[in-house]
């Protein structure tokens, strides 16, 4: 490894010069220019790396931060993650990436590597895992920065970022409404997630105002700790057995809502055309599915660069000695219309009603309402 003083050698300066340059702190301007670049130049032709461990035992600061993941194979994950990244990366820090693998008794594991690495600041990406409330209480006993994305803490003292998922299922339910659809089926999330209950309180909230019944044999629940594409598929195909008649189906998940896709369409249902499907996430792959979804978009690169932000801060705070409260951030989500929801079939009671009321809108937006007579 090539060292400082090698490279002092070779300019024919001092090490105090050569590392004033190289860190390229204040006491650098000094330094004339010519001797900057002769430095640099020498650094370089002799493959000098700085020594980020000595520099950091100097300074009492790694400059890393770590990032705790439920699955690294979950789209989810992997949009969030891939934001998160940037942001550090953007603000100066390395980023120290552990996975869970969805095991609650890898995370005393993954916490003391971060640890032990002196990150100085920690993002977590949430699912049931993290609804431990002594798992929560670990991280937050280390007093360290730390910032978790996928769960609402408002009152806790551990920094938040989540979507709002009551409004997203809202949006959901409202576009399949405002399409004729009063037939609709349901694929809950399991229990074990805090977001299952959130986004059926956003149903149940748009429907109990427009009127809409829900009907308990056209809702099923996912039964595992996660979303699957198996689970979803059989879902489907019980949904399917009850005999119940739909014209519509909004799924907990984007992973889930292709799983049933498959379903309907095997059991011979064309979607949109016999059932509008609708999911929630938008992962990549939710574009390029046939048809299109239908989703909810949970802004997921937001959530992770904002989470980045959040954790830049608080580290920022604590090097200063200063006291910053908890931060608690909600971002709001985006209905993505794609192909895989239609208007009702004419025929149904929603249908039937809908019609003359785009027909009016249609006319609306040649006509002056005023002129209609």
């Amino acid at each position: 490894m090539v060292t400082i003083r090698e490279v002092a050698g070779e300019c024919g300066v001092s090490v105090t010069t050569v590392s004033m340059v190289l860190n390229n702190g204040p006491a650098a301007q000094r330094i004339s220019e010519p001797t900057r670049q002769r430095i640099r130049k020498v650094a370089d032709k002799l493959g000098y790396r700085p020594n980020v461990f000595a520099r950091s035992l100097r300074s009492k600061r790694s400059g890393s931060v770590g990032v705790m993941v439920f699955d690294i194979t979950d789209p989810y994950c992997a949009q969030i993650l891939r934001a998160i990244e940037t942001q550090l990366q953007s603000s100066g820090y390395s980023s120290v990436l552990s996975d869970l693998q969805n095991d609650p008794f890898q995370f005393q594991r993954c916490l003391n590597m971060l640890l032990q690495r002196r990150v100085e600041g920690i993002v977590a990406i949430a699912n049931w895992t993290y609804l431990q409330g002594k798992l929560l209480a670990k991280i937050s006993g280390q007093n360290i920065p730390a910032v978790i994305i996928g769960r609402e803490l408002t009152g806790n003292h551990i920094s938040s970022v989540v979507v709002d998922n009551e409004a997203g299922t809202r949006q959901a339910l409202q576009h399949l409404w405002e399409l004729g659809h009063s037939k609709v089926a349901f694929i809950k999330g399991p229990r074990t997630l805090v977001d299952s209950a959130q986004r059926w309180r956003g149903l149940e909230s748009f429907a109990h105002e427009v009127g809409l019944t829900i009907d308990p044999h056209l809702v099923v629940e996912i039964q595992g700790r996660n979303s699957t594409y198996t689970e979803g598929y059989q879902l489907a195909e019980a949904l399917l057995a009850r005999n119940r008649s739909f014209t519509a189906l909004i799924a907990f998940d984007d992973l889930t809502a292709c799983a049933a896709i498959r379903a309907l369409t095997k059991a011979g249902r064309v979607v949109p055309k016999d059932c509008s499907v609708v999911g929630f996430d938008d992962i990549p792959n939710s574009a390029f599915y046939n048809p299109p979804l239908t989703t909810v978009q949970q802004q997921l690169e937001m959530q992770g660069s904002m989470g980045a932000v959040i954790v830049d801060e608080l580290i920022r705070s604590s090097a200063e000695n200063k006291t910053s409260p908890p931060k608690h951030r909600k971002v709001a989500p985006r209905l993505i219309v794609r192909e895989s929801t239609c208007p009702a079939r004419a025929g149904s009671s929603r249908a039937t009603m809908i019609t003359p009321l785009r027909k009016l809108r249609k006319l609306s937006s040649k006509t002056n309402l005023s002129e209609i007579r």
